[in-house]
């Protein structure tokens, strides 16, 4: 069962990173590049500031902080532990994918740090924005999993490691979100925040 699925999992990368073509290359090496995403954490820093204050703010970029560390610690236990070689560094898939960019990152690619960190960040702040940005979170999940699709492009993925890597952020970012919530009810605000879930 858990060969198949591998293969299954190995088919469906090939599929995936095979639709993509050279005019596209340039756009998807941006996309999964975490820098050029500035711009976006800082307009989600604004609508945290104005939602929350300065105070409750810093609480939360304290959340943040904390969960890209766990999700960034456990991603690498798994992949040290699981130690299933990304596409890119196994020969017999390698001949068959399409190169986009040379050298791959590590050895390592189960689960997915781009997808875990981008889908924990999308539900942590998302969910601290719903009630004043209620399209917000959508936006937000529609890009991770994008950032997602940019490591099976790129070839450092498969599509395994991607989704396991969305479940576990989404996973994380809930939990941390409930962190934050407490966290920010510790410091009683003269106007609290949405309640918790």
């Amino acid at each position: 069962m858990l060969e198949q699925l591998v293969e299954l999992d190995k088919e469906l990368f090939l599929y995936l990173n095979g639709l993509g073509n050279t005019s596209w290359d340039g756009f998807w090496m941006a996309y999964t590049t975490k820098w050029n995403w500035i711009p976006l954490y800082a307009v989600l820093l604004i609508l945290l500031y104005k939602r929350l204050g300065i105070k409750m703010v810093l609480v939360t970029l304290i959340s943040v902080v904390l969960m890209v560390t766990f999700t960034d610690q456990v991603t690498n236990l798994f992949k040290d532990g699981v130690m299933r070689h990304r596409p890119c560094h196994q020969a017999e898939i390698k001949e068959l994918m399409r190169i986009v960019r040379e050298g791959c990152g590590g050895k390592y690619g189960y689960f997915s740090g781009h997808a875990s960190n981008s889908m924990g960040l999308a539900i942590l702040v998302g969910l601290m924005l719903r009630k004043k940005y209620k399209y917000l979170i959508y936006i937000v999940v529609v890009w991770a999993i994008t950032m997602g699709y940019s490591r099976i492009y790129i070839g450092v993925h498969y599509p395994l490691d991607v989704l396991s890597g969305l479940i576990f952020g989404g996973l994380s970012g809930f939990a941390f979100y409930k962190l934050d919530k407490y966290l920010q009810s510790r410091f009683a605000l003269k106007d609290p925040p949405d309640k918790v879930l």
